[in-house]
């Protein structure tokens, strides 16, 4: 056993990467609704960056664990403690046997990952174990953490090597700036409706969840209405109903829609609004679809950056387990000529 849920929080899920391949029968790819925070976790970690973590949000959990391991958070600041004592965050971490993990409310962001060297021991559904509460699949039975669940660890490694640490990035802030490609059906908007689209803020509603961001705001206005025949879907559409009021759909969004869609937003983007909250404010800006591409590879080659400097070979040394008030640490000493 890896961890027994002592409090599962608001909403505490099992993701990977995502189900993909299967949205011709309505399936929702699902993963995690910060990409970045998730790939950075389990590079910490030393696990393939696609494995499967625990996404937290609003208020994270209390997990108790049942073997040593490594573990790392990141995302939303849930000011993290183990044992009580405070638990850094973009830092590989080891844990033991008995400890505590114990995250509260969201103090930046909105969702936090935990990943655990060797990933969790859940059934693959569809190539995938990540959590679809909309299609009741994946993670642990299809559902949200509940207290009393035990999660194994698949391959625990707690002889790690650490340090393993990457920067913490800058909070957003209660407004942020999101980046769009326009279209596909800019076209179906007037000019007016455009540009308010594109110049005013809007402010994320209490209907916020993995399936979409419902904002408020400036009515957008269509030439006739909102409605067209259902086309296919894809994770960070905007759609724009008759209400003018824009949704952007997420990590389980459903997989056609018949409402008109004004933008898309980029890739490297769609992590800020994954961290939003209730209250705060987005504005957009467009793009073109070349300057999208460049920034989704920088944010790539920052990633195998990070992992190439971690899991670089450390120079020959000895390796001793002490322990300073009751805690234990892996300590490596090297001799430099």
């Amino acid at each position: 056993m890896g961890f027994v849920t002592e409090n599962p929080g608001v909403l505490t899920t099992i993701q990977d990467e995502g189900r993909y391949g299967y949205e011709q029968f309505g399936m929702s790819p699902a993963g995690p609704m910060d990409l970045r925070a998730f790939r950075t976790a389990n590079i910490l970690v030393g696990n393939p960056s696609g494995e499967s973590v625990l996404e937290a949000t609003v208020l994270g959990p209390s997990l108790r664990f049942g073997r040593d391991n490594v573990i790392a958070l990141t995302g939303a600041d849930m000011g993290p403690t183990l044992d009580g004592q405070p638990c850094p965050m973009y830092q590989a971490v080891a844990v033991r046997t008995g400890d505590l993990l114990k995250l509260g409310a969201a103090k930046t962001g909105c969702r936090a990952y935990i990943a655990f060297a060797g990933g969790l021991d859940v059934p693959q559904v569809m190539g995938s174990r990540a959590t679809a509460l909309q299609n009741k699949v994946g993670g642990w039975q299809g559902r949200k953490l509940a207290k009393g669940d035990q999660i194994g660890f698949r391959a625990p490694n707690p002889g790690l090597a650490l340090p393993r640490t990457a920067p913490v990035p800058a909070p957003a802030g209660r407004e942020a700036t999101i980046r769009v490609i326009l279209g596909p059906q800019d076209d179906a908007f007037t000019e007016e409706g455009v540009n308010t689209f594109l110049n005013q803020p809007y402010t994320v509603s209490k209907d916020f969840d993995r399936m979409g961001c419902r904002l408020e705001g400036p009515v957008i206005r269509h030439k006739t209405d909102g409605n067209i025949i259902s086309d296919g879907m894809v994770t960070g559409a905007i759609q724009v109903p008759t209400s003018g009021q824009p949704i952007i759909m997420l990590a389980e969004r459903q997989t056609v829609g018949g409402y008109t869609k004004i933008a898309t937003v980029i890739s490297a983007d769609l992590p800020l609004v994954g961290q939003r909250k209730t209250g705060d404010v987005i504005r957009f800006q467009a793009v073109t679809v070349e300057e999208a591409h460049r920034l989704w590879r920088e944010e790539n080659r920052e990633l195998e950056a990070l992992k190439a400097r971690l899991d670089r070979p450390q120079p020959a040394g000895t390796t001793y387990r002490v322990t300073v008030n009751g805690r234990t640490y892996q300590v490596q000493v090297v001799k430099h000529s």
